[in-house]
């Protein structure tokens, strides 16, 4: 499995949710706000990921979403950017969401890998899916399509939610494989301040950012194109380094400065 690290003390904790089974789709979305723990501890399809996360904080806000793009990252990973109207519903950068597919008894656990701007602006959110035989990941890989309709519900305790009045904090963000997606919610949103700290003069101000990201050879370094696009934009804030472990093919003229760990680098 795939890992995603944030150096300590840059994280905040997140408050007031509750954890619950929506595995009923008929359910308004009214109706699964409230659901509450002891439907979820009850239900005997208590899924792996609900499983491991039944002690994390989640929000009450399960919302409807619509399938608007379906982009193939690499080989074994698909993006999805979802619609979400739900006012209601947000996010904090590095935060996931319980995925529920109608006809599905199986809650995926997806991590959001766009900004919670993007949200503010758009009413999108982008997740990133590696394909396994989880039923969720099936589920995204062969029948999801546009217009595909799904539930969403926030969850998890590892975000970067600095305050306009923060001390400017350099960050260290570790990722292998499919692990980058919340620390490319990480580093867009950090991007996205830094553009409003420009703009304004006010709001918090950036640290610099290094960025590490692993994967099996350059095909599976997932967005690599949008994080060099930020390296550029931004030179004095954010670098990267990406490393590939079984590189066969030449590496790219593009990506070359910026590879190691294979002889074609």
């Amino acid at each position: 499995m795939a890992h995603a690290v944030l150096i300590p003390g840059l994280s905040r904790g997140s408050v007031g949710a509750i954890c619950t089974q929506a595995a009923l789709w008929g359910l308004t979305a009214s109706t699964f706000r409230h659901l509450t723990l002891a439907s979820l501890m009850k239900s005997r399809r208590k899924t792996d990921h609900l499983e491991r996360t039944a002690s994390v904080l989640r929000r009450e806000v399960v919302a409807a979403a619509k399938v608007c793009e379906i982009t193939h990252e690499s080989p074994s990973v698909k993006s999805l950017r979802l619609l979400v109207a739900d006012k209601d519903f947000s996010f904090k950068a590095g935060q996931w969401v319980d995925f529920f597919i109608p006809g599905v008894s199986v809650v995926g656990g997806f991590s959001i890998c766009s900004s919670p701007q993007q949200l503010e602006r758009e009413r999108m959110i982008e997740l990133a899916v590696k394909y396994t035989d989880h039923p969720p990941a099936v589920w995204v890989h062969n029948k999801c399509t546009l217009d595909s309709e799904v539930a969403l519900r926030v969850g998890g305790e590892f975000f970067f939610d600095p305050q306009p009045t923060d001390a400017p904090r350099n960050l260290v963000l570790i990722a292998g494989g499919v692990g980058i997606n919340p620390l490319l919610s990480i580093l867009r949103h950090s991007a996205d301040l830094h553009r409003d700290h420009a703009d304004k003069g006010s709001g918090y101000d950036i640290g610099t950012i290094k960025l590490f990201y692993s994967a099996k050879n350059t095909s599976e370094l997932l967005f690599k194109k949008d994080i060099l696009d930020l390296v550029h934009e931004f030179p004095e804030k954010i670098t990267c380094s990406f490393h590939v472990t079984k590189q066969t093919a030449q590496v790219s003229a593009e990506l070359k400065p910026y590879v190691t760990g294979s002889p074609s680098s």
